[in-house]
C-alpha cells in the first residue's frame, strides 16, 4: 500500500514533509496587517498584529485556523521537534504539554491543539467539551492529525482514519472501507479523506454540499476544508471546489493550473503556485487576503476564518513564517527553524 502523503506543497529539505489542516468554520482564524521581507525559508505576514515577530527562517509548512468575531491562536513546529504556541489561551490551547520534544506534526482546532510524536502517539490539549483531546486507544501508529470545530481526526500509518470528539453530524464516523487513506482534512463539522487511488471520501455535515465531491472523483493529490467549504487539488495542478460558495469563493483563479498547495477558510481561499507565489480569492472588506510582497519562496500555506476574521499563514523556504489578515497574537522570536504551523480559533464558548 502506498504510504500516507504528508505534504501538499513544495518539498522541504532535511525534514519530513507534513500537511497540517485546521478547522476553518464561519469564524475560525485571523491574521495581522504587517509586512516583512522574506528570505528563503522565512514567513511573511500581513494583517494587523504580527509586529515584533521574528519570522525570518526555519519553517517548512504552515496551517491556520480562526474564530470569527473572537480570538485566534497558532502553533509552530520546529526542526528540533518542539512546538511553539502563541495567541489566545482561555482553554490552555497554547500550553504545550511537557516534554515538549519529539513532535512531527501539529493541528489546531477551535480551542484545542493536537501533536503527533515520533513514536506515533497523539497528544491533545486545550478545550475538551466533546472529548476532542481524548485520543482513543490504542494511541499508536499515527502519522498526521486534523482538527475541526470540536472534533479531531488522526491518520494511521496503515492508511486508516480514527475520529474522536463531537459527532453531532457524524463527522467522526469514517465511512467504510476505512483503508488506503493518505491525507485528511477537517472543516467545521465535516471531514475529508484522500485515498491512495486519488479519490476523496467526505462525511459529516452537508448543509452546503461540502461532502458532495464533484465527479470525476479521481486524480486528487491533496484536500483542504474550511467552515462548510472543501477544496481538492488535482495531479494536473488544477483546483476543484465544492460546498459553500458565497463571498465570491466560486470564482476560482485563472488560469486554474500550476498549483501545488491549497488552503481555505470560510470567506477566502489560498493556492500555492509551483513558482512559490500565493494566489488568494474571496472577499473581505477589513483585512487583506492577498500575500504581502515579496510574494515568493513560499512552500506551504494555511487559511481560516470567516468574513470578519480571515487569517492566512505562509511558510517560506528558509523556515520562517509569514502571517496576514486578522491575528490576535505575535509570533515569538526567533521566527526560524519552523517546519509546520497550525492556527485555531476561540469562540469564547462557556
Amino acid at each position: 500500500m502506498r504510504q500516507p502523503i504528508l505534504t501538499i506543497a513544495h518539498s522541504v529539505p532535511s525534514w519530513p514533509r507534513i500537511v497540517v489542516y485546521a478547522c476553518m468554520a464561519a469564524s475560525f482564524a485571523g491574521a495581522g496587517i504587517a509586512q516583512a521581507q522574506a528570505p528563503q525559508g522565512s514567513v511573511v505576514g500581513w494583517g494587523s498584529q504580527v509586529a515584533g515577530a521574528d519570522l525570518r527562517r526555519g519553517f517548512a509548512a504552515v496551517a491556520t485556523g480562526g474564530n470569527g468575531h473572537f480570538h485566534t491562536f497558532s502553533l509552530g513546529l520546529k526542526t528540533d521537534g518542539s512546538i511553539v504556541a502563541w495567541g489566545y489561551n482561555d482553554s490552555g490551547q497554547v500550553i504545550v504539554p511537557e516534554p515538549n520534544t519529539g513532535f512531527v506534526a501539529i493541528a489546531a482546532g477551535e480551542r484545542h491543539s493536537l501533536g503527533v510524536k515520533t513514536n506515533g502517539a497523539v497528544l491533545g490539549w486545550g478545550y475538551n467539551s466533546a472529548g476532542q483531546i481524548n485520543v482513543p486507544l490504542p494511541n499508536i501508529g499515527f502519522v498526521a492529525v486534523a482538527a475541526g470545530r470540536a472534533h479531531s481526526l488522526g491518520l494511521k500509518a496503515d492508511g486508516s482514519i480514527v475520529g474522536w470528539g463531537s459527532n453531532t453530524s457524524s463527522q467522526t464516523s469514517v465511512p467504510g472501507p476505512n483503508e488506503n487513506f493518505v491525507a485528511i482534512a477537517a472543516g467545521w463539522t465535516h471531514s475529508l479523506g484522500l485515498k491512495a487511488d486519488g479519490s476523496i471520501v467526505a462525511w459529516g455535515s452537508n448543509g452546503s454540499g461540502q461532502t458532495n465531491v464533484p465527479v470525476p472523483n479521481t486524480g486528487f493529490i491533496a484536500v483542504a476544508a474550511g467552515g462548510d467549504r472543501s477544496l481538492g487539488l488535482k495531479s494536473d495542478g488544477s483546483i476543484v471546489a465544492w460546498g459553500y460558495d458565497g463571498y465570491e469563493l466560486a470564482n476560482l483563479p485563472t488560469p486554474n493550473e500550476g498549483f501545488v498547495g491549497i488552503a481555505t477558510g470560510e470567506s477566502h481561499s489560498l493556492a500555492l503556485k509551483k513558482d512559490g507565489s500565493v494566489v488568494a480569492w474571496g472577499v473581505n472588506p477589513s483585512y487583506p487576503i492577498h500575500a504581502p510582497a515579496p510574494n515568493a519562496n513560499f512552500i506551504s500555506i494555511a487559511a481560516s476564518g470567516d468574513f470578519y476574521t480571515p487569517h492566512s499563514l505562509g511558510l517560506k523556504a528558509d523556515g520562517s513564517i509569514v502571517t496576514w489578515g486578522r491575528d490576535d497574537s505575535i509570533i515569538p522570536s526567533p521566527n526560524a527553524d519552523f517546519v509546520a504551523v497550525a492556527a485555531g480559533r476561540d469562540l469564547l464558548l462557556p
